[in-house]
């Protein structure tokens, strides 16, 4: 399926690997032009390199610290002088501390700077490049042949996408308590913009990705440092007996962000192999 995505500039935050970067590959291979943003230069480079081979035409990379505002602030400039315009916009941002009821403010705060703030700001920054994207039209099944009825699809505008990946313990108990709270913040933020942003033409949607085994990731860790405890967590939790990976995290995305996933705004999409328990 082509994803109408080709030569559509896509901006992805956390973007050198894992599933910000599987991501950046599957869109690639859709021929979207992207800007990737994270932290390691070296490790961005290397995940542009693959984009440009996997079909990009064109890949900006950003090295920068997106929990800072002056760094996030000065990505987008760069955005806005490159392309003038967004398709979508991927918040792929987080990380844990363990830290209960009685965990001290710095560890909330923490928290809370990593997986909620930036995509705040990232997506109030990205909103009038978003509605700048332009239109974009998906023809109905035997189009071309008559004017368009009341029981035909119509043409759409699709102005722009905004993803922000939380996860199933956004939903539902399971992780340390910052960090669902923190998760759980991210959906429900989604779910607001939403309904705020739709009459300006731009989508937002959450993801909730259960555990997803990728090189360098917490899984991979934990899998090294207590093999057999690990095996059972995966027979235990994952009904299909194996980590959920990157890829399959990133194609689902990257379908959501592309203007086939029109009607797909507002809600969280759950990735995650049948794992959690919450419907």
């Amino acid at each position: 399926m082509d994803l109408l995505l080709r030569d559509k500039p896509v901006m992805l935050l956390g973007a050198s690997r894992g599933i910000g970067g599987a991501t950046a590959l599957a869109l690639a291979r859709e021929g979207a032009k992207l800007i990737l943003v994270a932290r390691d230069a070296a490790a961005l480079e290397a995940r542009a390199r693959l984009c440009r081979e996997a079909g990009s035409p064109h890949v900006l990379t950003i090295a920068a610290d997106v929990t800072d505002a002056a760094q996030l602030e000065g990505g987008f400039a760069q955005v806005s002088s490159t392309f003038g315009s967004l398709a979508a916009l991927v918040t792929r941002v987080g990380g844990s501390r363990r830290g209960g009821a009685e965990a001290a403010d710095t560890i909330w705060q923490q928290v809370f700077e990593r997986n909620l703030w930036p995509a705040v700001r990232a997506s109030r920054l990205a909103i009038p490049l978003l509605t700048k994207s332009g239109s974009s039209q998906i023809p109905a099944a035997g189009a071309g042949s008559s004017a368009p009825d009341a029981a035909s699809p119509q043409p759409r505008r699709d102005f722009g996408t905004i993803v922000h990946v939380s996860s199933i313990w956004g939903r539902e108990g399971g992780g340390p308590m910052t960090y669902n709270a923190a998760k759980a913040a991210l959906i429900s933020l989604a779910h607001a913009q939403a309904k705020e942003l739709a009459p300006r033409g731009i989508r937002v949607l959450s993801v909730a990705p259960g555990s997803t085994l990728h090189p360098g990731g917490s899984w991979e860790r934990r899998q090294a440092q207590d093999p057999q405890g690990i095996a059972a967590f995966v027979q235990r939790e994952l009904p299909f007996g194996r980590f959920g990976t990157a890829e399959e995290q990133g194609e689902a995305i990257a379908f959501l962000c592309s203007p086939r996933a029109s009607w797909i705004s507002g809600t969280c999409v759950v990735i995650d192999g049948a794992q959690s328990h919450a419907f």
